[in-house]
């Protein structure tokens, strides 16, 4: 569906806000220089924006590519380096692509639409590498070929932000439904969305109706969508008590589109519809013949594609024979866990939050894969220890959060595995802990990159440690 009015182009939006990182994380900014001079772009940053020099200062600049010459606005300076957007591509790259969505310019989900997704893979490679070098100074053995699928409609969850903002010219009100503009807490206004699946993204002129119509309109904060391979889930969080008018309302037109609906007020989340059944929906990892139950605001892998392929290489990296017992380290509700209780003797499971190592129990009793035991641990600290860890580990697996697992990695040197596999959200972190496992005995034997998050710049890695 064409859009509903025309998102702003660069080139007219002369007041952008800078981002957290063109903003300093909080230090005070030189004066921004004027003009809009004509640079060319060198390389690409490690946050895949452009690099060039401009007189005598390295300059960062938004929605540029290497070899692109092109027109600059200024949007932050700093004593050793000054940061802008191009506003117009004099010479385009190659590899420079017309982005599929109308918003691609102001909204924030997405930064790197207006690159080739093929490029968008080499950069997130070549940033692998770099970082690895830079804090491991280790290379990989062998660079696995990546892992690539659809760049649209791949994402499976999603918030959208709802508010209510006064025009600039005056009158009331008006509805803003959409995420986050670059570099602004303020909103863009969709009625599409190309990354999502196309049946959702086709919903939401129809709940923007709905949110337009409902009595508490303005009490509704955001929306989140949360899509299984069973149904499609709403979450509404609401700020005051729905009126039984909205609350009908709601439920008639999930009834009517047939979604799941969550109703989101204060700390607790109510399921509203359907009236029955548990409140979880579910995602298949059909290689391995397990289905994995998830409440819609659990933590989930959002691209169900890449997922699959990733497990996949998970397990084919760790080479888990019948008789190993393996360790899967932030585990979540089970995403590799439960794979891995398919090939191994014993698998033991540690996360730090009790309610997903609950829900991984529930995974584990509904498949009826009983040589898994789940723990609820601080992996801060030392749990060499702990009963769970007694026998050891042939095999470990860990998938930390972007902070990386510094701690956690100095500790399961102790259990001696055999193979260690490590997956990433931060090529930084995983640096950082590789030089860790190197240090302790191990060789970087294989990594590659995976585009779980195509057109944005989250490179998500995958890397296999082998004792030496």
């Amino acid at each position: 569906m064409p859009p509903r009015k025309s998102p702003p182009r660069f080139r007219q939006s002369p007041t952008a806000k800078p981002t957290a990182s063109q903003s300093g994380k909080g230090q005070r900014s030189a004066q921004v220089p004027r003009g809009n001079p004509e640079i060319t772009i060198e390389r690409l940053s490690h946050e895949v924006r452009g690099i060039a020099r401009h007189q005598g200062k390295t300059l960062f600049v938004d929605n540029a590519l290497p070899g692109e010459k092109v027109r600059i606005r200024y949007t932050a300076s700093r004593a050793k380096f000054d940061e802008a957007v191009a506003i117009e591509i004099l010479e385009p790259a190659d590899n420079r692509r017309t982005p599929p969505c109308p918003y691609a310019e102001t909204c924030g989900g997405c930064a790197l639409q207006h690159m080739a997704p093929e490029a968008q893979i080499e950069a997130k490679q070549q940033i692998l590498l770099e970082q690895l070098q830079r804090f491991a100074r280790a290379e990989p053995q062998t660079l696995l070929p990546p892992l690539a699928g659809h760049p649209l409609g791949y994402r499976r969850k999603a918030r959208l932000g709802v508010r209510y903002v006064k025009p600039k010219q005056g009158g009331k009100p008006q509805l803003v439904l959409g995420f986050r503009e670059k570099g602004s807490n303020d909103l863009t206004d969709i009625e599409q969305c190309p990354v999502l699946p196309a049946d959702f993204s086709a919903l939401i002129p129809a709940l923007r109706t709905v949110v337009e119509t409902s009595e508490g309109r303005r009490s509704i904060s955001h929306i989140e969508v949360a899509i299984g391979d069973d149904a499609t889930a709403l979450v509404i969080r609401h700020l005051q008590p729905l009126s039984e008018r909205d609350r009908q309302h709601w439920l008639d037109f999930v009834q009517v589109h047939q979604l799941h609906l969550y109703l989101q007020g204060g700390d607790d989340t109510e399921k509203a519809w359907p009236a029955t059944g548990p409140d979880r929906l579910v995602y298949e990892l059909p290689a391995f013949g397990v289905k994995l139950q998830f409440h819609p605001q659990d933590f989930i892998q959002v691209n169900l594609e890449i997922n699959r392929l990733m497990v996949d290489r998970a397990l084919e990296l760790l080479d888990v024979q019948a008789e190993d017992r393996v360790l899967d380290l932030f585990c979540g509700l089970g995403n590799f866990t439960l794979p891995l209780a398919t090939r191994a003797r014993e698998v033991v499971g540690v996360e730090g939050l009790l309610a997903l190592t609950e829900r991984a129990r529930e995974n584990a009793e509904a498949n009826a894969l009983h040589n898994i035991q789940f723990q609820a641990a601080d992996l801060t600290g030392d749990f060499t220890r702990s009963p769970w860890a007694r026998g050891g580990f042939d095999k470990i697996l860990l998938d930390p959060p972007r902070t990386g697992a510094l701690e956690v990695v100095r500790n399961i040197s102790h259990f001696n595995a055999a193979r260690i596999v490590y997956v990433s959200c931060n090529p930084a972190t995983l640096a950082r802990d590789a030089a860790e496992l190197i240090q302790r005995g191990y060789r970087l034997s294989k990594a590659g990159v995976m585009d779980m998050f195509p057109h944005t710049t989250h490179v998500e890695s995958i890397a296999l440690f082998e004792r030496q």
